[in-house]
């Protein structure tokens, strides 16, 4: 089943096509990275689809269903989550109090008194923890935890909205390098145990090979190359442009 389908999407700012003419879909439980070198369209693309920014042109849609001129929350409610190359926990709370504030939001409860908070949700926070591997860790403040640590905290908090579609923006930027590969086969058994779709940019290419299960390349705001990590590594153009010696 199709989750999310781009359709001719392009954005210009000012005299820049920052992205032109850009379409993919991504079937539920799929990964598909979108790659390209510095400036290529790719946080556009995703600004695009999350309603951070309007197209010029275009159609994104979800579900069988537009996603144009919806505010970013009013996508979010639909089932389109995000996380950022920055971790955004709450550094003085637990882990457990990020993911429950997580699931105030999405059981539309935020109006209840903060001091109330810590005692709802305990139970399904715990368990999106563990689907995170950080439910021995749930008691301690986000502030002491190893970075790592929080881009697992991060994804708990993104699994607590439910999301059908998940857009992950440089999801292992800042992490050692072993700690990349776990992190993304952790995202990819979950979006494939859940038939969550899960667009992400990466700039890692062996976590890119390693777990996409198609790639998309932008160069200048276009999309040259869509294709399994086979075809798009044996592209003479990607090559030219971008992989270089990795190929």
């Amino acid at each position: 089943m199709t989750v999310l389908a781009v359709r001719a999407l392009s954005k210009a700012f000012g005299g820049v096509q920052a992205v032109r003419q850009v379409s993919f879909t991504i079937a539920a439980g799929e990964l598909l990275a979108l790659i390209g070198p510095n400036g290529a369209g790719k946080t556009t693309c995703f600004n695009l689809v999350n309603g951070q920014l309007p197209p010029d042109a275009g159609e994104v849609e979800f579900l069988g269903e537009s996603l144009l001129g919806l505010a970013p929350r009013k996508i979010w409610r639909r089932g389109v989550g995000r996380t950022f190359q920055i971790t955004a926990t709450f550094a003085s709370m637990t882990v457990r109090e990020n993911v429950q504030m997580a699931l105030l939001s999405h059981h539309r409860r935020l109006a209840s008194v903060f001091s109330l908070a810590r005692r709802q949700h305990v139970d399904e926070a715990d368990a999106l923890l563990a689907r995170v591997h950080m439910r021995d860790q749930a008691d301690r403040p986000c502030a002491v935890l190893a970075y790592g640590d929080l881009k697992r905290v991060e994804l708990a908090v993104a699994l607590a909205h439910q999301p059908r579609l998940l857009l992950m923006d440089e999801p292992t930027a800042g992490m050692a390098p072993a700690e990349r590969s776990d992190l993304m086969q952790l995202a990819a058994d979950l979006a494939r145990g859940s038939g969550i779709a899960v667009l992400f940019t990466e700039h890692d290419m062996d976590v890119v090979f390693r777990h996409a299960d198609r790639i998309a390349v932008l160069s200048g705001g276009e999309l040259i190359a869509n294709g399994s990590p086979q075809e798009v590594r044996a592209d003479a153009a990607v090559r030219e442009v971008y992989l270089g010696s990795y190929a």
